[in-house]
């Protein structure tokens, strides 16, 4: 009984953990990048009435990260803030970068504007603050176990589903051609497995167990054993 409620409390610390990561580095992305969109574009990326589908359309995913598979940490877990931070502002900054090389290529290749624009990038943050959210639930690769719960994942499919529908329709936004959808989910795809490589490699380091860590250890120890010798 005591064992298991121990078992219990971890899940529940790596839950609120991972929420913490997760929201964010959903408010830096999404916040950096409608300010530095503002100054550098001198246009809203996004309406109001699409900052209120984004947020509706993250809260059900998040709630159900409750009920999500997590990896149980083998020794005593604490709070760690400074990795919280450090992990949720690198990823942020990346998903800034990531929003600004599909603004670019929809204004300069597409050549959109206005209204469809907006939905452009506002279907692109929908799908990716998810996708994120697959990153950054396991210290592992995304596609590894522990995999996500059956309940998340029915949250993240439906609510990507509505978002979808939303601008290919044009459902209180500008509607935008299939083709671009398409080009979206491509674009998001390939970023996440950017954003998964830069998660593992900032675990690594803040684990001091990348390479670097390892050969300095392994020399420390070997001039430790030969002065003992």
């Amino acid at each position: 009984m005591i064992i298991r409620a121990i078992e219990e409390a971890r899940r529940i610390f790596e839950r609120m953990n991972n929420y913490a990561i997760y929201r964010i580095t959903e408010t830096i992305r999404i916040m950096l990048f409608i300010v530095l969109a503002m100054i550098v574009f001198n246009f809203y990326p996004i309406t109001t009435v699409m900052i209120i589908l984004l947020a509706l359309l993250n809260d059900l995913p998040i709630m159900t990260i409750a009920f999500d598979n997590t990896q149980l940490a083998t020794k005593p877990v604490r709070w760690d803030m400074r990795r919280v931070l450090t992990l949720s502002t690198v990823m942020g900054v990346i998903g800034v970068i990531e929003t600004f090389g599909l603004l670019l290529i929809a204004k300069l290749l597409l050549h959109m504007e206005g209204g469809q624009l907006q939905s452009f990038i506002y279907l692109k943050l929908a799908v990716a603050g998810h996708l994120t959210l697959l990153v950054v639930r396991t210290k592992g690769p995304f596609l590894s176990k522990p995999y996500p719960a059956t309940a998340l994942l029915g949250a993240i499919f439906g609510t990507q589903m509505l978002a979808v529908l939303i601008v290919g329709f044009g459902f209180l936004v500008a509607p935008i051609p299939w083709s671009y959808i398409g080009l979206i989910w491509v674009y998001c795809i390939i970023w996440v497995f950017i954003e998964d490589q830069a998660k593992l490699h900032l675990y690594k380091h803040l684990d001091l167990s990348g390479k670097r860590h390892a050969s300095f250890l392994d020399c420390v120890q070997e001039r430790f054993h030969s002065h003992t010798c």
